[in-house]
């Protein structure tokens, strides 16, 4: 069943068709999508809303964390490949650093797409970075639904 925010999509699917090409390895084809999403795509809190849909955010080319994770995701879904939606934080340093990774201070994702030869390999694609031991993992979904910060029931009488 396709999932709400990163379903497979034929322009997903050719929007990453550059990036895994026939010569490239899967995990080189991951990190090229990565680096890919990043260039092509503007940071822009505000331009898109908390229910964006993968889709979407292709056609805007703008968004956040959540955006660019789901466009990877859905790209990656959209060529048969296995892609997850990772939720946490981003340690934060103290200044002076030569370039401060957007996510810091606050709850962030990335992507983990599963290469058979390394397992799951961890690309923050708002950051055009492999998700290192600065990426503190929270939990591991799907998509932002599994994962949301917080679930809250209420039942009034």
């Amino acid at each position: 069943m396709p999932r709400l925010y990163a379903a497979p999509d034929a322009a997903l699917a050719d929007y990453a068709r550059h990036a895994f090409t026939p010569q490239s390895s899967l995990a080189g084809g991951g990190l090229a999508l990565m680096r890919q999403i990043n260039a092509d795509f503007r940071y822009e809190p505000f331009s898109t809303h908390v229910g964006t849909r993968a889709a979407e955010a292709l056609a805007l080319r703008s968004g956040v964390c959540q955006d660019f994770g789901h466009v990877m995701i859905a790209a990656c879904r959209s060529l048969g490949l296995a892609a997850r939606y990772v939720s946490g934080y981003l340690l934060t340093h103290p200044l002076p650093r030569p370039t401060r990774l957007i996510g810091a201070d606050g709850l962030t994702c990335w992507v983990e797409l599963w290469c058979p030869q390394q397992g799951w390999l961890a690309l923050d694609p708002t950051n055009a970075v492999p998700a290192g031991t600065d990426h503190v993992t929270l939990a591991w979904g799907r998509d932002y639904a599994d994962v949301a910060p917080l679930r809250v029931s209420f039942e009034g009488r």
